[in-house]
C-alpha cells in the first residue's frame, strides 16, 4: 500500500488505510501508549484507506521514473501516466514518520500510520519492515497498501492469493477495493467469490474495504448491484469497512466524495451495519493491530 495513513474519528474523518498484524499477540495485554481520542459526537466515519501523499515523489511508495525519453520536461503525476518504469520509493516511510511525529500528541492519536516503501516480491522486504519499526518505534501499526497483482480477469490468480491469505492465518489482512481494479472490471460472479472468503472459516482473519470511487462505480451501478452488495454486508457486518481511498486531497469536497457516492448503499445497509462499517471495525482491528506491533517493537529493539 502507498504512502498510507490510517486515521481515526475526525469530524468527517480522514483516516488510513490496511492493518496486518506484525506479530502474535504474545503480550496482547500490553495496553497502546497512545493517548485516547474522544470523537466529535456528530463525527461520520473512520477511514482506514488514506494516502497523505501523492504520486510524484512526495512520500507514496509506487512511483514512475520520470524519462525524459517519454515524457520530456513533463513529469508524469499518476502510475499509469505512461509506460515508464515504476519502481519503490522507500524513503517514504521515514518522510511519514517524520510527519507523524511532527503532530501534537493529540492529533498523533488519530493516525496509524503504515509502512509501505518496499518491493513485495523482494526477499528482504521483511528486513526493510523490521528497519523500518525499529528506527521509529512507537510510530507504524501494520503494512500496506502494496499489490501483489494489479489487476485480474475473471479468477486469474485466485487461487494463488488465497494460498498466499491461508499462509497467514495470524496476520489481519485487508482485501482493498473489494477486490475491484481500475482497468478490469469486475468478473461475473465477483461479489460470489467474495462470499467464497467471507464464509470460510480459513479465511476468518481476511476482511475487505470499500474504498475507490473505482470500486464505488460498481457497486452503485444499478439498484441490483448495490442490492446484492448491501445484502452481503449486512450478512457479514463485521468484516467490511469505509474507506476513501483519497489520494492528498485538496480540500474536504474531494475526500468525502467517495462517502456520499455510497449514499444508496448507506440506504440499505441496517444501522449495526453502518455502525460497524463505518466506524466500529476500524477501531477494533487497528486497536489490535497497534498493540501487536508495539509488543514486537518492545520485544526486538534496535541493535539486536
Amino acid at each position: 500500500m502507498n504512502g498510507i495513513f490510517a486515521k481515526r474519528c475526525l469530524a468527517l474523518s480522514l483516516a488510513a488505510v490496511l492493518a496486518v498484524g506484525v506479530a502474535p499477540a504474545a503480550m496482547a495485554a500490553m495496553a497502546a501508549k497512545k493517548p485516547k481520542v474522544e470523537p466529535a459526537p456528530d463525527y461520520l466515519t473512520n477511514d482506514s484507506h488514506f494516502h497523505l501523499t501523492n504520486y510524484i515523489q512526495e512520500g507514496i511508495t509506487l512511483q514512475q521514473q520520470w524519462s525524459h525519453r517519454v515524457t520530456g520536461d513533463g513529469a508524469p503525476t499518476y502510475y499509469l501516466d505512461t509506460d515508464a518504469p515504476l519502481y519503490y520509493y522507500s524513503f517514504t516511510d521515514a518522510y511519514i514518520a517524520q510527519q507523524y511525529l511532527a503532530l501534537p500528541p493529540k492529533d498523533r492519536a488519530r493516525f496509524d500510520p503504515m509502512i509501505t516503501g518496499f518491493n513485495p516480491t523482494d526477499m528482504y522486504a521483511a528486513d526493510h519492515i523490521r528497519r523500518v519499526l525499529q528506527t521509529f518505534p512507537g510510530v507504524f501499526s501494520g503494512i500496506g497498501e502494496f499489490s501483489i497483482h494489479k489487476e485480474g480477469r475473471d479468477r486469474a490468480y485466485l487461487e494463488e492469493f488465497r494460498s498466499l491469505l491461508k499462509r497467514h492465518p495470524q496476520t489481519t489482512i485487508i482485501w482493498a477495493h473489494l477486490g475491484v481494479g481500475r482497468v478490469v472490471a469486475p468478473a461475473k460472479g465477483h461479489l460470489d467469490i467474495v462470499e467464497e472468503i467471507l464464509n470460510d472459516p480459513a479465511f476468518a482473519h481476511v476482511y475487505f474495504d470499500i474504498s475507490w470511487d473505482q470500486a464505488a462505480k460498481y457497486i452503485i451501478a444499478t439498484p441490483e448491484a448495490t442490492a446484492k452488495t448491501a445484502a452481503l454486508i449486512n450478512q457479514y457486518p463485521d468484516r467490511f469497512l469505509f474507506c476513501t481511498d483519497e489520494v492528498a486531497p485538496p480540500d474536504q469536497a474531494k475526500y468525502l466524495k467517495v462517502f456520499y457516492q455510497y449514499d444508496p448503499l448507506w440506504a440499505l445497509l441496517t444501522t449495526e451495519t453502518v455502525q460497524k462499517v463505518r466506524k466500529d471495525n476500524y477501531a477494533r482491528l487497528f486497536d489490535a493491530a497497534r498493540v501487536k506491533v508495539r509488543a514486537w517493537e518492545k520485544a526486538n529493539p534496535a541493535g539486536q
